[in-house]
């Protein structure tokens, strides 16, 4: 099989499958009466594309499943990180937002503007993993870009999975009610997780990018980038903590996205 034919059939095979968790999680939503149940699915179904796409191409097979242990290490983990941080709480206020702007949750709001919306995202941004299985093996300076991709990654999962605990146990301290948490990595970045995710992206890409024509699904993670920082990540988030007491002065003392020393 050609490797555009290969390429076709694992695409394929991943929008159905992603056709499946966001209908799956659209059903779970409707039951318990929120939609953020979505992010639950959205590491579950790169870790599904990913599985997909290890066992339907027929590309390098080192690299397939390199890709696919680091997809569901970092995809499990956020997975079971966001029904912790959900259950038994209300609406993420992003997504309350997000509907009234649309005009209600109506089932083909919630449908087409949450659930169809996030699955395009994860069949987009998971382009990288459908490519880089249909391509040969990995040579020369490609060897080079697969461990700095492998480095980004880790540093990138370093900042999400250590940046998302400081916060868990922050917020479950009822010593923190009304406080800004500024603590740890929150004191280098108001968004560690968010940097993390976009980071670990990029390193994956670049185990795509080590075989041409893999770098050209450069767009992928920038687009996972877009959303991250700005569509539905970080500034959207911001606009509901900026009420907050502290939180401009925060925002004063702390970088927004990339890492830095905090001012005083």
């Amino acid at each position: 099989m050609s490797a555009v034919s290969n390429l076709l059939v694992v695409s394929a095979a991943s929008l159905a499958v992603l056709a499946v968790v966001q209908a799956v999680a659209f059903a779970v939503g409707r039951r318990i009466g929120r939609v953020n149940v979505v992010d639950v699915a959205w590491g579950v179904g790169f870790v599904l594309v990913a599985l997909v796409a290890a066992v339907l191409g027929d590309g390098d097979a080192g690299r397939r499943w390199l890709l696919f242990a680091l997809v569901t290490v970092w995809g499990v983990r956020l997975s079971i990180h966001m029904h912790l941080k959900s259950v038994g709480r209300g609406e993420d206020p992003r997504y309350r937002e997000l509907l009234e702007r649309a005009g209600g949750d109506s089932t083909a709001t919630v449908v087409l503007r949450v659930f169809a919306t996030q699955g395009a995202a994860q069949w987009f941004v998971s382009l990288p993993l459908q490519v880089s299985a249909v391509l040969g093996a990995t040579r020369g300076f490609g060897t080079v870009l697969v461990v700095v991709g492998v480095v980004a990654w880790a540093v990138g999962l370093a900042f999400e999975a250590v940046g998302d605990r400081q916060m868990l146990r922050f917020t479950r301290d009822p010593a923190n009610r009304g406080r800004i948490m500024d603590r740890g990595l929150w004191a280098w970045t108001r968004h560690p997780n968010y940097f993390g995710d976009a980071c670990l992206w990029w390193g994956l890409w670049l185990i795509c990018a080590s075989v041409w024509p893999g770098a050209l699904t450069v767009l992928s993670p920038m687009l996972m980038t877009y959303f991250l920082a700005w569509a539905t990540g970080a500034r959207l988030l911001e606009k509901s903590m900026v009420t907050r007491p502290g939180y401009r002065d925060y925002q004063k003392r702390v970088a927004f996205f990339v890492p830095r020393p905090p001012r005083r």
